[in-house]
């Protein structure tokens, strides 16, 4: 059965490396069940509901990526894009996160639509480069700073706007300690070093008595909260466009640079570098995310995480699956969940953007038609606290200096098409 649905033995694997691929995969990337429940339970939502759907739609991604497009790529609710959800559109803009869902279930029909109609290939290489880059480093820097606000590293200063906190408190200090054991497990090529450090620092935190033990294992929460919960109304105001917009957007890089650096770690692309099935793989996101957003999550995506089930072997959809199976099982894992505090999950966040930061050093500093929309999107993102704000300005600031430069043959079509928009959307609907 097996062979005939991932075509294990054509893929040079056998189904005991696979599920071991899909337990590695699966092990790197569960923190999310402990982050992703945290963040949106900051903008309102159930947190035992929202453990519940980021379960079940990661669980979901995996299946249609596995089954479906036969790759070993894991998905589940991505970071950056669930941050967005909470501190962008809900806290930032002051939308509901009933409002919010919407906005991330009308993103994933757009994303099936390009995808199934291949304009999503057209938009990715007609986007300069730079700019994807900037969008990943903008995104980390944003990270970067709620992971230090959540820590209590930084706070709020009505002099200096932010401050350094009390880093001699306890919630400080272990959410440090979080973070330099999971760059030394990492350093060590532990793959689980994020995982282990949530727990540690939440079993030091339930020793000194900062939370409650709660168990272990029970019956999964109730999803009744936030299961279609969607309000369509206000997710189709003008103001919204640009929410919408950006969580295309940035899914819309983060997939396509995941399933290429996954496929060529695994050697699933031909000499020219396609990528077969490359449309099934396309559309088991945005499915993913259309489900999720019903469920009671942020946009699902695809996780860079899944390089570590590859490296040790895994070739097929039978990987994925594995982890799907992995997330459906973790559902009865909702009272540990709910023990772990926000300083324990800020090493983690900080930790996703040092990776996300990487993108620095391919930009080409010495060029300033690159390096000014580069360092736009990279303060402005977390200045003005909004991943959308920051892509738009970073888009205006390439056309404005390609422009002045005397390098306007550069921009393309869809970066006027977008800066124009981006344009108008601060001048009518800011």
């Amino acid at each position: 059965m097996f062979e005939r649905l991932f075509k294990i033995k054509s893929h040079g694997s056998s189904v005991k490396r696979e599920v071991i691929a899909g337990l590695t995969t699966f092990i790197t990337m569960v923190y999310i069940v402990f982050v992703n429940p945290a963040m949106l339970a900051e903008a309102g939502m159930d947190q035992g509901a929202a453990f519940v759907a980021t379960c079940i739609a990661a669980a979901i991604g995996c299946f249609i990526m596995g089954f479906w497009a036969n790759y070993p790529l894991a998905l589940a609710p991505g970071m950056g894009l669930n941050a967005f959800f909470t501190y962008g559109v809900v806290l930032g803009m002051g939308y509901t996160w009933q409002a919010a869902l919407a906005a991330v279930f009308m993103s994933g029909c757009i994303f099936l639509a390009l995808s199934l109609f291949k304009v999503r290939e057209w938009i990715i290489n007609a986007i300069p480069l730079v700019l994807k880059r900037a969008i990943a480093t903008g995104i980390g820097a944003f990270l970067a700073l709620i992971a230090l606000k959540n820590a209590g590293i930084v706070v709020a200063s009505p002099a200096t706007l932010v401050q350094m906190g009390d880093i001699t408190s306890s919630g400080p200090l272990l959410a440090i300690l979080s973070f330099f054991v999971i760059a030394a497990l990492l350093y060590r090529d532990i793959k689980s070093g994020v995982l282990i450090s949530i727990m540690l620092v939440t079993g030091i935190a339930l020793s000194m008595g900062l939370v409650e033990y709660q168990g272990v294992i029970s019956a999964p929460p109730s999803i009744a909260p936030t299961f279609m919960q969607l309000d369509f109304a206000s997710a189709l105001e003008l103001s919204m466009l640009s929410v919408i917009f950006a969580f295309l957007f940035v899914d819309l890089f983060d997939t396509s640079g995941t399933l290429v650096a996954v496929t060529q770690k695994a050697g699933l692309a031909d000499e020219q570098g396609r990528m077969p099935r490359l449309g099934r793989a396309l559309s088991a996101d945005s499915t993913a995310t259309i489900a999720g957003s019903m469920l009671g999550t942020s946009t699902t995506t695809s996780y860079i995480e899944s390089v570590s089930g590859v490296s040790v072997g895994g070739r097929t959809g039978l990987t994925a699956v594995v982890v799907g199976c992995c997330f459906l099982l973790m559902m009865f894992f909702a009272p540990l969940a709910a023990m772990v505090p926000a300083y324990a999950t800020a090493g983690a966040i900080l930790y996703v953007s040092v990776l996300m930061l990487q993108n620095l050093k391919l930009v080409d500093w010495d060029d300033m038609t690159d390096a000014i929309p580069v360092a736009v999107v990279l303060l402005m993102t977390p200045l003005t606290f909004s991943i959308a704000h920051g892509i738009a300005l970073g888009f205006i600031a390439y056309t404005a200096v390609k422009l002045v430069c005397n390098k306007g043959a550069e921009i393309s079509l869809s970066v006027w098409i977008l800066t124009v928009l981006f344009l108008l959307k601060f001048m009518f609907l800011s």
